[in-house]
Parts: structure tokens; C-alpha cells; sequence
């Protein structure tokens, strides 16, 4: 049987990390994690598991960390998990029979997510397929500093059951999360010369809150759809109020010089 290499990258992730390395039960005939400046009990959790580990200094990006880990890979075949994922058992078995009869160089897995108490089955967040499962070799990750992706040669196939991921437990986490990504997001659209205003900022945030709760049916998700569709409306909005004074700060630079 091929061999396979789980590869994650973390930070602070010691309420998950355990819970998902579990949820591998001896799949994997290596894993790999890539750590950023984890104060918690994130390594020792890793330790335990038998995990090879990276801790470098430096933040690059999501994708480019990605890398990192993926470069520190050995086997034949590769899994990226984030800390906050689980297999569930129908899962290992479809990876099982896949690695040993592949029919294409990269997989990609559904993926059912929850968020402050439901699992999420409408609000654009399913079906989730996320390209995950790929021969060492044949894919990198994009160099985005959020939002990244894995890039693969030739075709992907779509596995059938599900891999579960618990996102937001909580209010505090939705926040946390919106924060951090709204302003890596917009320095990203920032670097790419994209633009921002107050009035972009309100449009693409109702537009967002439509889209989540209307046209992706959110309002079938109960509460927390609604709360989803909110917090989706707030993020959009930050961003680009966000990338609207990144671009006021640079402007004001200029004019200094």
C-alpha cells in the first residue's frame, strides 16, 4: 500500500489538534506539523502523536506555510488537515481504497462544517469540496496570505463521504476569525492593487448578506444561518473598509516623500 503523509499547520491549536490526530487512527505513516509561535500545548500534543515538527520564526501566509509543510513530507501520498477537521471512519476507508487503487493524482473531499452549535447544510457552505488528498509531487499551495488553495496537475476526483469541521463553536471564535481574516485579506487585495470605500464596503457587504441568506438558502439553517449571513456582511465590510485605509495610509506616505 502506498504511504501517506498528513501534513497540518498551527498555532494555539491544543482544544483541536488532538481531536483531529485521533481521528486519523493509523492512517497516516507520517505527519507533519508546521507550527507559528504556539504558546499552548499545541507541540506537546504533537510530540505525543509522533509528529515531525517545524516551528520557524517567521509568518508568510497561509499558502506559503502550506508549502513549508508539504515540503517536510515524505510519502507517496499527502493529506492536508487543518487542526480543526475530522475524519470520520467511512473516510478512512475511502482514502484506504483509494491509495491503493488511485485513479487520478488528487482527490477532493466534502466537507461539513459547523458553526455555534449545527452543522451548516446550506448557506453556500454545502457542498463544500476541498482539494486535500494528491500524490506528493504532482500539487503546490498558492502563495495567497489567506484564502489559499492547492493547485494540482490533471484531473481531481471527488470522494463521497464527508470530513468533518468544526469552524466556529462559539461567538468568540466568529469574531476572533473575522478580524484576523478581514485585514489579512484586504493587505492581500491590497498587494494585488485592488481598491476599497466606505460606499464599496456597504454594497459588497449587503451583497454578501443576500447572497448568504437568500440566494444560498441560509435562512433554511435557522439561527445560525441568519448569523451566518450577518457575520459573512460584517466581514465583507471590514475588508474593504480595511483596504480603504491601507490605500489612505499609502497615499499619505507618498505625499510625505
Amino acid at each position: 500500500m502506498p504511504t501517506l503523509s498528513v501534513i497540518l499547520i498551527t498555532r494555539n491549536e491544543e482544544a483541536n489538534l488532538g481531536d483531529c490526530l485521533t481521528s486519523l487512527d493509523g492512517l497516516a505513516d507520517q505527519i507533519v506539523v508546521v507550527d507559528t509561535q504556539s504558546t499552548d500545548k499545541t507541540l506537546e500534543i504533537a510530540k505525543a502523536y509522533g509528529a515531525l515538527i517545524s516551528s520557524p520564526e517567521d509568518w508568510p501566509g497561509f499558502g506559503p506555510q502550506k508549502n513549508r509543510a508539504l515540503d517536510l513530507a515524505n510519502s507517496d501520498w499527502v493529506l492536508s488537515l487543518d487542526a480543526d477537521e475530522r475524519l470520520t471512519p467511512e473516510l478512512r476507508a475511502e482514502i484506504k481504497s483509494v491509495l491503493n487503487q488511485p485513479q487520478a493524482n488528487c482527490y477532493a473531499i466534502p466537507r461539513l462544517s459547523w458553526y455555534c452549535g449545527r452543522f451548516m447544510r446550506h448557506s453556500g457552505w454545502t457542498p463544500d469540496y476541498v482539494d486535500r488528498l494528491f500524490k506528493r509531487g504532482t500539487a503546490r499551495f498558492s502563495s495567497d496570505l489567506v484564502h489559499e488553495r492547492l493547485i494540482p496537475q490533471g484531473q481531481v476526483l471527488k470522494l463521497k463521504h464527508q470530513m468533518l469541521h468544526y469552524s466556529f463553536m462559539n461567538a468568540e471564535q466568529v469574531r476572533a476569525k473575522m478580524e484576523r481574516y478581514s485585514t489579512d485579506s484586504a493587505q492581500q487585495a491590497f498587494a494585488k492593487g485592488k481598491t476599497g470605500s466606505p460606499i464599496k464596503a456597504v454594497l459588497h457587504g449587503a451583497w454578501s448578506f443576500v447572497r448568504t441568506y437568500f440566494l444560498r438558502a441560509g435562512f433554511l439553517d435557522g439561527p445560525q444561518g441568519f448569523s451566518l449571513a450577518c457575520s459573512n456582511a460584517q466581514g465583507t465590510y471590514y475588508r474593504y473598509m480595511k483596504l480603504w485605509r491601507l490605500q489612505q495610509m499609502a497615499r499619505a506616505q507618498n505625499q510625505k516623500g
